[in-house]
């Protein structure tokens, strides 16, 4: 891949002010996927957009790459606004949307990759070299010549990574780039996303893993209804998830159960409908105090987890009404 060039001091590789988009419609109430949205990531920055479905990332990610045009505000990408000077921001920016959208199913991988090299307006040899280079580099090499039908998921949002980088973007992009990968896959994405960064690049990245968010973001912005709720540095999710950490255990007696409830740090239990409990701390080191309790009493049927996405969002904003969205 072509080294890009280093931006110019004080520019933003995203800006973004006041932003609105409202979707009306004939049979039914307006939908405001944003309201009022700001954003600024930086050159050589990850940034993470945090939310559950309907938050809004994907509608920003769109108005970001001039797929969608806003409703209110300014969005400006490599300081083009994407509105009057969308012609500019198409070839500086690469995105990856998951699924199989954009790919086209007969084609070789190959093929898919010198299409979208023609539509950038790259020459046929150049095209060549860079589908060549980007195929090795997402460990697609030996499928270059395979049927993009014949891919697994994983395989397709590989492809779809190397798809956002035919133009050698300064912006890529990534909208839930992980989903349906295995875990050798992932890992693999996230040393790739390290060395787009060291090139430079600018990276937003829209994801509902908050465990991914902290090992590769450098700030993570939190939304919910189209609003920005809080922008962190990820040791912030860090803390919640080491935090709020939940515990479930099955044979737990109601006397034992109700001494686990009164321990410092815990936050709640609750009995679910298989008899099993479900603890929720506030504290650190909770959790292993719970852990501790259970396993001397002889309960063997025990296990941790992360607060959900729903839960870290509501120890951040209250019970503001976070609305989550199939």
């Amino acid at each position: 891949m072509t080294m890009i060039g280093i931006d110019p001091p004080g520019r933003n590789a995203v800006e973004v002010r006041g932003l609105g988009r409202v979707f009306t419609s004939k049979h039914g109430p307006d939908h405001v996927a944003l309201d009022g949205f700001d954003l600024t990531v930086g050159p050589g920055e990850v940034h993470g957009l945090l939310g559950p479905n309907g938050a809004g990332k994907t509608t920003l990610c769109k108005i970001l790459s001039t797929v969608l045009l806003p409703t209110s505000g300014t969005a400006k990408v490599d300081g083009f606004d994407v509105v009057a000077d969308a012609r500019r921001v198409r070839p500086v920016v690469g995105i990856v949307f998951g699924g199989d959208r954009g790919l086209y199913a007969r084609m070789t991988a190959g093929q898919n990759l010198r299409f979208w090299a023609a539509l950038y307006g790259l020459g046929r040899r150049e095209a060549r070299r860079r589908s060549e280079a980007l195929l090795e580099r997402v460990g697609l090499a030996e499928r270059t010549d395979s049927t993009v039908e014949t891919f697994s998921r994983g395989m397709k949002q590989r492809l779809h990574l190397a798809r956002g980088l035919i133009g050698d973007p300064r912006v890529l992009i990534l909208d839930e780039p992980t989903v349906g990968m295995d875990p050798v896959s992932a890992h693999e994405f996230r040393d790739l996303v390290e060395e787009l960064r060291g090139e430079g690049r600018a990276i937003l990245l829209t994801t509902h893993d908050m465990a991914e968010a902290e090992a590769l973001c450098d700030r993570v912005s939190f939304i919910d209804d189209g609003r920005l709720l809080r922008c962190e540095e990820p040791r912030v999710l860090g803390e919640l998830l080491s935090k709020h950490e939940r515990v479930r255990a099955s044979g737990v007696a109601d006397a034992l159960a109700e001494r686990i409830a009164g321990l410092d740090g815990v936050e709640a239990l609750r009995r679910n409908d298989d008899g099993s409990i479900l603890v929720e701390t506030n504290r650190y080191g909770a959790a292993l105090l719970v852990l501790r309790t259970l396993v001397e009493a002889g309960v063997g049927d025990v296990s941790t987890a992360p607060p959900t996405l729903e839960e870290v969002y509501l120890h951040l904003i209250g019970d503001r009404g976070m609305a989550v969205r199939s």
